[in-house]
């Protein structure tokens, strides 16, 4: 055997035991192993504490796409229980959103106002508008459909909506996080950290619905209302209807 085959035998044989002593350690065997634990529990189960995890944790940010009624949303709004804020697109207009205990801001530029038509009335409210933060009140339609995007609550209830029989999945990943996945019978799937709290990280709204990931379980969130001259009176200003918010669904 020439040097260059007796090195090529070494390696192998090398590798060889590397493979049978890594399954004599259990190594890669189990994927539970150096998790929390939860992955090799009841799906029930699984869902119970991941649900009690976010109630728990006072922040989050949420971030992806949301399918509804035909329209496209995509959302980017770090939550708190006290209130929210962040930016909504849809139809290539983009919004933000700030809501601090029960007041609600809204902000956008003029294309999202509308720019009137021949109307110079309307072309100048927009343009006032412009990079404005408009306070919705609380009995204008808009504030309903636009604070639900801002009420961690009330979204992460929408979480915990899996069609059908839940079962246990796969072990999949989340950035760098392993997680477990929960899978309705109907459709829709949500993963659960296995790292440390276990935390939905995921979740796949059933059909193309839009999949949205959720980081920074916990972590501060500063809420700040607008300066006085940045705010504009929604109810004698605003004659524009704005673009109807994505409706909570499983």
């Amino acid at each position: 055997m020439t040097s260059g085959r007796r090195t090529l035998a070494a390696a192998l044989a090398v590798t060889g035991a590397g493979t049978l002593l890594g399954g004599c350690l259990g190594l890669g065997g189990d994927p539970d192993a150096g998790t929390n634990g939860v992955g090799k529990l009841p799906a029930r189960t699984i869902e119970q504490r991941a649900e009690a995890a976010a109630a728990a944790a006072h922040t989050v940010h949420l971030a992806g796409t949301v399918v509804s009624l035909g329209q496209s949303y995509r959302l980017d709004m770090r939550l708190s229980d006290d209130g929210g804020a962040g930016e909504v697109t849809t139809k290539g207009s983009t919004f933000e959103l700030l809501r601090i205990g029960t007041d609600l801001y809204l902000k956008a530029g003029t294309s999202f106002w509308g720019d009137g038509g021949s109307d110079k009335d309307s072309q100048a409210a927009a343009a006032r508008l412009d990079g404005k933060y408009v306070k919705v009140p609380s009995g204008d339609p808009a504030y309903q459909q636009f604070s639900g995007l801002t009420e961690k609550k009330l979204l992460l209830k929408d979480l915990f909506l899996l069609d059908g029989t839940v079962s246990v999945g796969q072990h999949r990943k989340v950035g760098d996080t392993r997680t477990i996945a929960l899978d309705g019978s109907k459709g829709g799937s949500m993963d659960v950290s296995l790292k440390g709290t276990p935390y939905p990280l995921r979740y796949q709204r059933v059909g193309n619905g839009g999949t949205l990931t959720l980081t920074d379980w916990g972590q501060d969130v500063t809420l700040s209302a607008p300066a006085k001259d940045a705010v504009v009176d929604y109810g004698s200003t605003v004659g524009a209807t704005p673009t109807p918010a994505p409706k909570s669904s499983k």
